[in-house]
């Protein structure tokens, strides 16, 4: 565990890529390969399961630092993090524990979940006195599930191709599925990630290949060249699978790296037409018989983490795959071939065989695509994908192997109004970045009108049935520079009414464009509606506040889709 919180403490202190692949490749060249394999897990994006409730670690954390409640929750308000404020409000360890990484989690968390409180808070005290801070840190981190460090999986597999002496590539095709919680990591599974290229083995009958991510276009499409030399496909707003079938099993696979074919039976029965030796990239969409366009996210979101699929489900929310490329055909590896040629052997292993294929849109030049895509929402789709037909079918989000680009049509937006801010975490935990916003419920008639509700709001009296009031309808907390946010911060805490935790709410002044993907009704919401990845796109210096949007905007934008 020292040696893992120590690497933890370097990558999180690093901002230079080098180094940080460097600090990984140190570890795992020194590390037992039980302790590694749990570390390639955790660092490749792998989660621990929350081993005991948040309650019980503030509740023991308190009890052991000798303080009330009130001095803990305002120290977690100006750390913003509740695993680094537990670390430092604790008392000095007593007694040092050099147990390993692997024991750790295998042996010590892990057969925590389920226990008794009070069990799980004696060994919580047992195991922060023997702890320094950087291993209690870590430790917390582990047992509340909430373990995130600042590396990309490409990273981490750089340095372990390094410690191999291997292509990035090969060790990235290694690597998929390793994070899959239904396989946890092993001695045997770390050597495989890192054993020499003489000694490669066949790919395992399920697993899948490394995704070929696309880059957002954001210039001109014109710069890039004739449209002749592009393939342009819809691009859907589903879930990114790969389609395994080898030994006459199907396989689902996300772009997660998790196994999803339980949650779509009815998705996996076309594809078991498929020959052994075959594997496809598609999306994962509601679509049912007969529709000429795909069902919206919000109803796929329905069949997600579910334990049981009900015939109701199932028929109101039928998933189809849709397949656009195909990786592997005949046990053949055809990512290196040019995606023309894969298009066309992908048409051909897919002519009459019930398994949906995204069209190609042929138009005659850019501005005859761009018309296209201004039907985008129209269509059920967010735009288009545009890939270079003799690009290869890369790894990771790369531009080594060829181009996709993603050209998706502009977002909604909103004028909106601030009504509540939180403080961020990490390097953000002492900056408000995180903001609640709101629209009218209708047109103020005036300036007068809306300075009114702000007076009132000041005064905290309760909004009157009916009458003209602030609406709240979206979180949003990303968008803005460093600089815009420490103006916003100062904004805040000067315009602060009342403070909820570490919640504040302030004087509504300050009026932001929202940008978001979708948009939807939800009786969840006090509005009666949710939107889509919200986010702040700038700030309205020029925009009253009586000229926010109102309801009814937001509504009128639900008709479109």
């Amino acid at each position: 565990m020292r040696a893992f919180a120590a690497l933890f403490a370097a990558l999180d202190a690093s901002t230079a890529t080098s180094h940080k692949v460097e600090v990984m490749q140190r570890y795992f060249a020194d590390a037992p390969a039980q302790d590694a394999a749990w570390a390639a897990y955790f660092l490749a994006g792998g989660k621990p399961r929350q081993a005991v409730p948040t309650a019980v670690l503030r509740r023991t954390a308190c009890e052991l630092a000798g303080i009330d409640d009130w001095l803990f929750d305002a120290c977690y308000q100006a750390v913003g993090d509740l695993a680094e404020t537990i670390a430092h409000v604790l008392p000095a360890a007593d007694a040092n524990d050099d147990t390993g990484l692997a024991v750790w989690v295998q042996e010590r968390l892990a057969p925590l979940r389920g226990q008794p409180p009070e069990a799980q808070a004696a060994a919580l005290r047992q195991w922060w006195h023997v702890l320094d801070t950087p291993q209690r840190f870590l430790l917390t981190k582990l047992i509340g599930g909430g373990f995130r460090v600042g590396v990309s999986k490409l990273l981490v597999q750089r340095a372990l191709a390094q410690v191999g002496g291997l292509d990035t590539k090969l060790v990235a095709q290694r690597m998929m599925g390793y994070t899959d919680a239904r396989t946890p990591p092993s001695p045997q599974r770390y050597a495989a990630l890192i054993a020499p290229a003489s000694q490669e083995a066949a790919v395992d009958s399920g697993q899948p290949y490394p995704f070929f991510l696309a880059h957002a276009l954001d210039a001109d499409v014109a710069s890039l060249g004739p449209c002749s030399e592009w393939l342009v496909e819809w691009k859907y707003d589903g879930i990114r699978a790969q389609a395994v079938k080898r030994g006459g099993r199907i396989w689902l696979w996300s772009r997660g790296e998790e196994l999803i074919s339980e949650g779509f039976p009815d998705a996996l029965a076309p594809l078991a037409s498929l020959p052994d030796g075959t594997v496809l990239d598609g999306e994962l969409l509601v679509w049912t018989e007969g529709a000429e366009q795909p069902a919206p996210f919000a109803l796929l979101q329905k069949r997600l983490n579910r334990k049981t699929l009900g015939k109701k489900l199932l028929a109101d929310a039928p998933v189809r795959f849709v397949a656009y490329d195909l990786l592997e055909d005949e046990g053949v590896d055809l990512r290196s071939a040019p995606q023309h040629e894969r298009r066309t052997r992908l048409e051909a292993r897919l002519h009459g065989g019930g398994i949906a294929l995204s069209p190609r849109v042929q138009a005659s030049d850019w501005p005859a695509y761009a018309a296209l895509r201004a039907q985008s929402r129209e269509r059920g789709v967010e735009g288009f994908m545009l890939k270079h037909r003799m690009s290869a079918y890369g790894s990771g989000r790369t531009k080594a192997d060829g181009a996709w680009w993603k050209w998706k049509v502009e977002p909604m937006t909103a004028d909106a109004v601030l009504i509540y801010a939180q403080a961020g975490h990490g390097r953000r935990a002492s900056v408000y970045t995180d903001y609640t916003f709101a629209v009218w419920s209708r047109a103020p008639t005036s300036a007068d009108e809306a300075q009114a509700v702000v007076d009132a709001i000041a005064r905290r009296e309760p909004a009157v049935a009916g009458a003209l009031q602030l609406v709240p309808f979206a979180k949003a907390y990303s968008g803005l520079t460093d600089e815009e946010f420490k103006r916003i911060d100062r904004a805040i805490r000067a315009t602060t009414l009342e403070k909820f935790g570490p919640v504040r709410s302030v004087k509504p002044s300050l009026v932001f464009e929202l940008g978001f993907e979708g948009i939807q009704n939800s009786p969840r919401h006090k509005s009666g509606i949710a939107v889509r990845f919200p986010r702040m796109l700038r700030i309205r210096d020029d925009k009253p506040l009586h000229e926010a949007d109102t309801l009814q905007v937001l509504t009128a934008l639900i008709g479109p889709q």
